[in-house]
């Protein structure tokens, strides 16, 4: 009998949008290629670019928040597993899911710790160092809790682990590392590339829904692109990103080679064509997808440390880490104009993608991992008194609320 899987998803995935949506695409076809009947629900609505899962077999189900319906939906699916996309949706169902199928594992995907990116934001904004004041906020109260509620909680970048552990004194046992799931980029694939002299322009690339692409881009523009442009008068930045607000569009200054291209429908194309990626991330948190996108097609990147923070581990970067305005306008040129050094960082992310993201490196395990937890499930939570104690709260607090706010809206 096959296995079953729902997935409550905080978005429906958009892998041409996000990261996020890739990701989510990916972890999606490793439980498929496991044989699971896989249920997709989300409470949100639906954009034009949302991938439709049911042409690769998955259900998609709309759910709605502070409803008795998913308790319904929950009990008669009766899936063996049962995975949050973000700790909001474990917040919005866990006790649902808790308390209608407690032999459900709970896997939470971290996506990339919120209450990182917020305290990085933060302390940006207080132009102040990041510290502990900042990690622990709000959120981090939130998103611990949620690691703590659910069986297995899977993390997208080794520096997180090390912050859980570390930081948070989360046990190890509760946490998996699981980086993006990507194909081997062979020699057959890469020798058909653009080579450095049919490639053009500085690009990157981000959904602006998300803070740190669009802060990246503005001091791009008001920073960075000035330096590059001094240097090379004739060179362009094409700027890449789904739902591109009127505050984006305004930065478009063909004069001055800054220009907003908006949706990308095909970033490897746009990745390709184009000779050096820049991110210049100031917060954030997780893996960034930008920068594999760049790797994955030969575009080597120049990058903030927060940028380039859990992607290369022992390797080599595929580009150059800088964090001052002038250094990272330096190098961006200099990689623009080199083609030795442009090929030697190219080289290496094809390295870094192969040697770190080849899911045939994290695939097996994973799917084991959960096996070995689900055989011995009782156990597993039994070890985890402090779960036990925070679903006992929480199943308490968000189920009486959750009722009043249904009772209300029928009124």
């Amino acid at each position: 009998m096959n296995k079953k899987l729902l997935i409550i998803g905080f978005v429906w995935p958009e892998p041409k949008s996000s990261a996020a949506g890739s990701r989510m695409m990916q972890l999606i076809q490793t439980f498929k290629s496991q044989d699971y009947n896989i249920t997709f629900a989300s409470a949100c609505a639906k954009t034009d670019n949302a991938f439709d899962l049911t042409t690769i077999g998955v259900k998609q189900t709309s759910i709605e928040l502070n409803d008795s319906g998913f308790d319904v939906f929950i009990k008669t699916l009766n899936p063996d597993i049962v995975l949050f996309d973000r700790f909001i949706t474990e917040e919005q169902f866990g006790w649902r899911v808790a308390e209608h199928c407690p032999e459900a594992m709970r896997i939470l995907d971290t996506e990339d710790l919120h209450c990182l990116r917020k305290g990085r934001h933060q302390a940006l904004k207080e132009n102040s160092g990041f510290n502990k004041s900042y990690l622990f906020n709000d959120i981090a109260k939130r998103e611990i809790a949620s690691i703590y509620r659910c069986d297995f909680s899977l993390i997208i970048s080794e520096a997180e682990i090390e912050i859980l552990k570390n930081d948070f004194k989360v046990d190890n046992s509760l946490l998996y590392y699981l980086p993006f799931l990507l194909d081997k980029v062979s020699s057959e694939i890469t020798a058909k590339f653009p080579k450095f002299e049919k490639r053009q322009h500085f690009v990157t690339i981000g959904n602006f829904l998300h803070q740190p692409n669009y802060d990246a881009v503005l001091f791009l523009k008001q920073h960075i692109w000035p330096l590059i442009r001094k240097q090379l008068p004739e060179a362009e930045l094409h700027v890449y990103g789904a739902y591109a607000s009127q505050k984006v569009n305004q930065l478009h200054n063909q004069k001055e080679g800054f220009i907003i291209k908006g949706f990308a429908k095909d970033v490897n194309e746009i990745m390709k064509a184009a000779k050096v990626c820049v991110a210049p991330i100031r917060f954030g948190a997780g893996l960034k997808g930008k920068l594999v996108d760049a790797m994955q097609n030969g575009t080597p990147c120049i990058m903030s440390t927060i940028a380039a923070e859990g992607m290369f581990g022992n390797l080599n970067p595929n580009g150059f880490i800088v964090d001052s305005s002038e250094e990272f306008a330096d190098k961006a040129v200099t990689l623009f104009i080199n083609e030795s050094l442009w090929k030697e960082k190219q080289k290496n992310g094809f390295s870094v993608i192969n040697e770190r993201f080849n899911k045939a490196l994290h695939q097996n395990d994973f799917i084991n991992s959960i096996s070995n937890i689900k055989t011995m499930l009782k156990e597993h939570r039994l070890n985890n008194f402090t779960g036990q104690l925070l679903q006992h709260h929480l199943l308490q607090s968000t189920k009486f609320m959750s009722k009043w706010i249904e009772a209300k809206n029928r009124k």
